[in-house]
């Protein structure tokens, strides 16, 4: 095979997913006196059961996660979280932990009549789906888990602090300091929460947009320009999820402890 040939056609293979689909069902669960989440399902309805956590916290799942599953062998639960999406209220930061996601999930299993699911999360999604399994580990069959984050400090430190990520993309670190005065560039994770949950949406827009393109540059090696330029297209999606984002991370993401998920990983060492 050539290398002409290998980088057209059949490079693409490994991102081919599943036609679109549309849900069979859309609903909404009442989890607490303040939250409403939206969840749907795909696929076949006596399927495998899988569920989709997306990333975030405060992202949402698009249509194209539908895709990543075989319809015909899945049923497959697609939910937003508390806060995100098309769960209500939006953008609510009260009663919103990771254990309060955790507890959602439970939540929806019982609700859907299901015995055990596998859980399927990327980012933050992988995250919240280790929780889960480390509380409920008798409810979950298989974890599919990619990007893994363990919400370790460092890990945080690396993302939002000097020496880590900002040593592979300065130009957009110098950009991601721009908005915060020198005196608080130590502890940007601080200055962007207090910005990013004060009542000025003009100021809140202003530091989300930063917040999102500091992140959206740093998911790949390679972005797309077009991408970034489009970065504060969605201005309530963009407040959101920063907002929420900006949440956790400032408050280690209600970890207990420092490394929990991993210190805990022998409660699902039976899970494939």
């Amino acid at each position: 095979m050539s290398l002409e040939t290998f980088s057209g056609r059949d490079k693409r293979t490994f991102r081919e997913l599943y036609p679109e689909i549309e849900p069979y069902k859309i609903g909404m669960l009442k989890v607490s006196e303040i939250h409403i989440l939206y969840y749907e399902e795909v696929g076949n309805p006596s399927g495998k059961p899988i569920v989709f956590i997306h990333g975030g916290p405060g992202s949402y799942t698009k249509s194209r996660d539908r895709c990543f599953f075989d319809p015909q062998a899945y049923r497959i639960i697609l939910y937003h979280q508390r806060g995100a999406g098309n769960s209500i209220p939006n953008g609510c930061l009260e009663e919103n932990t990771t254990w309060d996601l955790v507890e959602d999930l439970e939540k929806l299993r019982k609700h859907l009549n299901i015995d055990k699911w596998v859980l399927f999360g990327g980012s933050w999604g992988s995250a919240l789906a280790l929780a889960y399994a480390e509380t409920y580990p008798d409810y979950v069959k298989a974890l599919i888990l990619r990007g893994i984050y363990c919400c370790r400090r460092k890990e945080l430190l690396w993302t939002y602090h000097e020496g880590g990520a900002s040593m592979i993309f300065p130009d957009m670190w110098e950009k991601f300091l721009e908005p915060i005065p020198k005196c608080e560039q130590g502890d940007l994770m601080s200055a962007y929460h207090r910005r990013l949950t004060n009542n000025d949406e003009k100021d809140i827009l202003k530091f989300s947009i930063a917040w999102r393109l500091w992140e959206s540059s740093i998911s790949n090696l390679y972005v797309d320009p077009s991408s970034l330029a489009n970065v504060a297209d969605d201005a309530k999606s963009i407040i959101t999820v920063s907002k929420i984002e900006a949440h956790y991370f400032v408050h280690g993401a209600f970890m207990n402890e420092d490394g929990q998920l991993l210190k805990n990983a022998d409660k699902i060492k039976d899970i494939p």
